[in-house]
């Protein structure tokens, strides 16, 4: 399925094939495409880019397609990575995470830092933090297949 370029994104660098690439839902998504082009969000003059997940209903492009700043998918990448070497060590709390100390880690970016914390506002915490660990475990293979993806071009990049 081509993914539409007459739309406000403009894709310029695209993955048609994502559904069959998808995680969990692989051969089953709903997301058909995942591209990096021109934002819809541009002001006449500024030219900002994007990534956007292209998402389609079976019988049209759905407006849940998502779009996001390039920054905005490395700062998740980020988080998900900062987030997952936490895991690694979350055993040794009895909840999984220290009720007294929160925050996990303040990554440096832009002069400032980004936090990263257990969201200990939700009622739940206790047993979503469990959910969560669980659900991250069950799917370490497949997100460590994408970490290691990422790890060597990021070293082919230089970094």
């Amino acid at each position: 399925m081509k993914i539409p370029t007459t739309l406000k994104h403009k894709p310029v660098i695209i993955s048609e094939n994502y559904e069959r690439v998808d995680g969990r839902y692989a051969g089953n998504s709903d997301a058909k495409g995942l591209s990096l082009g021109l934002a819809q969000w541009n002001d006449r003059g500024k030219v900002d880019i994007s990534a956007k997940v292209w998402r389609y209903t079976g019988e049209k492009w759905s407006r849940q397609s998502e779009e996001l700043p390039m920054h905005r998918v490395l700062d998740l990448a980020i988080l998900i990575c900062r987030s997952s070497l936490y895991f690694q060590e979350a055993y040794r709390f009895p909840k999984m995470y220290d009720p007294e100390h929160s925050t996990i880690d303040r990554v440096g970016l832009q002069g400032d830092a980004m936090t990263v914390s257990v969201c200990d506002e939700n009622p739940m915490i206790d047993q979503d933090i469990k959910l969560f660990a669980q659900a991250l475990s069950d799917d370490s293979e497949m997100i460590g297949e994408r970490l290691k993806v990422l790890s060597r071009v990021l070293k082919e990049m230089g970094y």
